[in-house]
């Protein structure tokens, strides 16, 4: 390994190379001048992604990370660049997703100045990063970079960052190229807790296995199908653990939860012992914590000491390596049959198609969300990547949309950013050259619709499907359960002609009220190599249903729209 005399610049291009890093996606500023500089030199080596705003950087960098399960860069200048930011690494950290930030700040000897677009960086992404670095000694660059991969990869994954000032960048200093680092080596949950783990497996007659980010993130399908089939167990995920277990798997119930399916929520609240996976037990997740918990056995598998027992108390706590303890469980564990609680299962599962069924046919309008999921089923295959931004058009793909990869889903969970998914979608594509279908509705849409110059840029043919209800559509229900359908900013009044901003952007677009009208617009763009909007007109008061209030239990779940709201 040769030792150059490299400015701080050249350093950072060159750790980042070493770290394996192919594709960085930024804007620039005056306080990463010189960092952009080397990028331009060294373009043949790494490529830089320009976004048309830092948010939209972020949640590429965001999918790139979820699409492959390495680690995603994204590049800011000081002040607002970075403050821009800050959306996007809320996500990842949020969504566990492994991210690392560079932003460039004032020098060294203007901190604390009020010196042009001067901000506390540092200050301001603590609580929503991993773990953060002021770099101020340019000797100390390179490992500080090496670190954050490290840090970022490694454990529960999350967003680091590395703050430069822009007289660091251009000191210099001797590098030594190194290895790409490997994550930190994870502890391993004690025997004696397994063994507690196996008995209240053993000893339970209607166990449920419940798999979040953390279990996909993983790729643990394989071994927790095989789980469930010794213990003769039903699987259930978190949203965040769509697409960890294939829908072909006939012990897979789907999402369960506050919007989750039918069968999978009422399995998860009338099973006696939950195997939760790299879940952490949200509230939306759980509704009433204390009727959740009553009556049944919790073991919690996290690699995040501080997730157990956080949300609710279990029973027990397998901390560190969850593939491990996974594994461990399925050596030792009882082959078992629960015919009684496999019938019930079914029965729910029939249920929630009784229920589904009964919606479709008292839908106001034939177009209904369900019709327009299937109809993507059928047009997607099993390697397509979707994202999605938040809101009613994101629970739907979560209920209806079928996976048989892991990686195939990318939202924003934790942190809800509307905005997210085209720049998720831009990232994911540009790592896997799959053809992403991304879902949005008109208020996320509207959020980082700018993005769309990016994907006309980098030729990323993103098939964007548009739910357009003229509605803020899950704020309003909520406004319907929880405020008398007294709709506060809810149903504005825009005249957004969506199809003309695609076209405007050098995107193709057209709009479409009906599901044939539909299929075929779908077709057409996914056979384009140009992104292509496909508005789809649906009905404004359609409801995102099963639903368990906050705060509720399973007896209050909502399954049927009472009239038209």
């Amino acid at each position: 390994m040769n030792i150059q005399r490299l400015k701080g610049s050249q350093i950072i291009i060159e750790t980042l190379i070493e770290q394996g890093v192919t594709h960085i996606f930024g804007y620039p500023g005056g306080q990463v001048l010189q960092i952009y500089d080397q990028l331009y030199r060294n373009q043949a080596r790494i490529t830089h992604v320009l976004t048309a705003h830092e948010q939209g950087a972020a949640h590429a960098a965001d999918g790139y990370a979820r699409a492959t399960g390495k680690v995603g860069v994204v590049l800011a200048t000081s002040g607002p660049g970075a403050t821009n930011l800050t959306t996007g690494l809320a996500a990842a950290m949020m969504d566990s997703v492994p991210v690392v930030a560079i932003t460039g700040n004032v020098p060294t000897y203007f901190i604390g100045k009020d010196s042009f677009q001067e901000i506390n960086t540092i200050g301001i992404t603590m609580p929503i990063t991993k773990h953060n670095f002021y770099v101020t000694d340019i000797r100390k660059l390179a490992d500080t970079i090496r670190e954050a991969f490290r840090i970022a990869k490694s454990g529960r994954p999350g967003p680091v960052l590395v703050d430069i000032p822009s007289d660091v960048q251009a000191a210099e200093a001797d590098f030594k190229s190194w290895y790409e680092v490997a994550p930190f080596q994870e502890e391993y949950a004690p025997e004696t807790e397994i063994r507690k783990a196996v008995e209240l497996i053993n000893a339970a007659k209607k166990p449920y296995i419940y798999v979040g980010g953390g279990a996909g993130s993983r790729n643990l399908g394989r071994k927790i199908m095989a789980l469930a089939d010794r213990i003769d167990a039903c699987i259930g995920s978190t949203f965040m653990g769509t697409s960890c277990i294939p829908d072909s798997c006939e012990r897979f119930l789907g999402m369960q939860g506050m919007h989750g399916r039918y069968a999978s929520t009422k399995a998860n609240w009338d099973a006696d012992l939950i195997i939760g996976i790299g879940v952490r037990f949200s509230d939306r997740a759980t509704g009433n914590r204390e009727a959740y918990v009553a009556g049944k056995s919790i073991i919690q598998i996290d690699p995040d000491f501080s997730e157990i027992n956080k949300n609710i108390n279990v029973d027990v706590g397998l901390i560190g390596d969850i593939s491990f303890s996974v594994t461990r469980i399925l050596e030792s564990v009882d082959k078992a049959e629960h015919p009684a609680w496999m019938a019930q299962v079914e029965a729910y599962k029939e249920e929630g198609r009784r229920l589904q069924d009964e919606m479709e046919k008292a839908a106001d309008n034939p177009f209904t969300p369900k019709k327009l999921y299937d109809a993507i089923n059928e047009m997607k295959t099993p390697e397509t990547i979707v994202t999605t931004d938040v809101g009613q058009h994101q629970m739907w793909a979560a209920q209806y949309l079928e996976f048989e990869r892991t990686r195939k889903f990318l939202s924003s969970g934790g942190l809800g950013a509307m905005g997210y998914g085209l720049g998720a979608a831009i990232g994911a594509y540009l790592a896997t050259g799959i053809k992403p279908i991304m879902i949005t509705g008109d208020g996320s849409f509207s959020m980082n619709l700018i993005e769309l110059a990016t994907a006309v840029t980098y030729k990323v043919p993103v098939v964007i499907v548009l739910l357009n209800n003229h509605s803020l559509g899950m704020v309003r229900q909520l406004q319907v359960v929880y405020c008398g359908s007294r709709y506060s900013a809810t149903l504005p009044d825009r005249q957004t002609d969506f199809c003309m901003v695609a076209k405007g952007y050098g995107a193709e677009a057209e709009r479409v009220t009906d599901l044939e009208g539909f299929k075929a617009a779908l077709g057409r763009a996914m056979a384009s190599d140009k992104p292509y909007v496909v508005e789809a007109m649906i009905d404004t008061w359609e409801l995102v249903l099963p639903m368990l209030p906050n705060g509720g239990t399973i007896d209050d779940l909502i399954t049927a729209k009472e009239g038209r709201q």
